[in-house]
C-alpha cells in the first residue's frame, strides 16, 4: 500500500514538472514570435543594446514650428568623422545610415530605396549619404567580419564597391567570399588579407556601434536625416518627404 502511494506521488511530481517545462517553453516561444512579428512589421531588426557611451553624439533642440502648440523636437548631431560617404560634403541634407551587412532589411533598403535617393538627391548635390556600422552580432555572426572586410577595402579606396558586393551577395557571406570579392575588385591581396586577419579596424566598427546606440539606434537599419531619427527600411516616399522638408528650410 505504501509503495503504491509513493509511486502515485512520484507520478504526480513528474507530471507537474513536465507541465511546467511545457509551459515555460510555450512562454519562450511566444516571446520569440512577438519579437519576430515586430521585426517584420517595422522593417527593422531590433534586439536592444547595452551600450551607454555618448562619444561623437550631441542632442540639440530643433526649432519649433511656430504655431505655439508643440515643443522643440530633439535632433541628434552625429559626428561623421572619417566614415565613408557619397555626395557633396556641402549638401544641405546629411543622411547617416547605421547598418548591418547581414541584415535583410538593410539589404532591402540597399536594393529598393538607396538607388532612388542616390539618383534624385545625392547626384544633385542635395544629400550627403554616410555609412556607419551597427553589427547585431547576437543574431548576425557575419555582420562584424563583413564590416571589417569593408573597412579593409576602404583602406584601398574601394569601400562603396565592396559595400555593394556584400549587399548583392548576402547569402554568400564568409571569409572566402570576402577574399574573393577583394580579388574581384583588384585590391592588393597581401594588404587586404593582413588587414582582415588582424581585425585592424575593429575599434572603428565598435566605435560606430557605440555611437549609434548612444544616439538612439536600437535596430537596423537606423538613419539620422539632419539629426532626425528614421527607423527601419522605410519606403522612398518617407525619405523623400523628410528630405524635401529639410530642403524647403534653405
Amino acid at each position: 500500500m505504501e509503495s503504491e502511494k509513493h509511486e502515485h506521488l512520484v507520478k504526480k511530481v513528474d507530471e507537474s514538472f513536465t507541465v511546467k517545462k511545457v509551459t515555460l517553453w510555450q512562454g519562450i516561444s511566444g516571446v520569440l514570435l512577438v519579437l519576430l512579428a515586430v521585426s517584420l512589421f517595422t522593417d527593422v531588426f531590433d534586439f536592444g543594446s547595452d551600450d551607454s557611451g555618448n562619444a561623437g553624439v550631441k542632442v540639440v533642440p530643433s526649432a519649433p514650428s511656430g504655431d505655439g502648440n508643440d515643443a522643440p523636437a530633439a535632433r541628434v548631431q552625429v559626428d561623421v568623422g572619417d566614415a565613408p560617404s557619397r555626395g557633396s560634403k556641402d549638401a544641405p541634407v546629411t543622411l547617416i545610415e547605421f547598418s548591418d551587412f547581414q541584415c535583410p532589411f538593410c539589404g532591402r533598403f540597399f536594393s529598393d530605396t538607396a538607388p532612388q535617393i542616390e539618383e534624385q538627391y545625392v547626384k544633385a548635390g542635395k544629400v550627403r549619404f554616410v555609412y556607419k556600422h551597427f553589427p547585431l552580432e547576437s543574431i548576425h555572426p557575419q555582420a562584424t567580419p563583413a564590416a571589417l572586410a569593408s573597412e579593409c577595402a576602404k583602406e584601398q579606396g574601394k569601400f562603396w564597391e565592396y559595400h555593394d558586393l556584400i549587399f548583392k551577395n548576402q547569402q554568400s557571406m564568409g571569409d572566402e567570399s570576402y577574399k574573393s570579392w577583394a580579388n574581384q575588385l583588384s585590391l592588393d591581396m597581401d594588404k587586404f588579407n593582413g588587414c582582415y586577419s588582424s581585425q585592424k579596424y575593429l575599434s572603428v566598427v565598435r566605435s560606430d556601434l557605440q555611437q549609434g546606440s548612444s544616439a538612439g539606434v536600437r535596430g537596423t537599419p537606423g538613419f539620422f536625416l539632419n539629426g532626425q531619427l528614421i527607423s527601419g527600411a522605410q519606403p522612398f516616399a518617407v525619405f523623400q518627404q523628410a528630405i524635401d522638408a529639410e530642403l524647403a528650410k534653405n
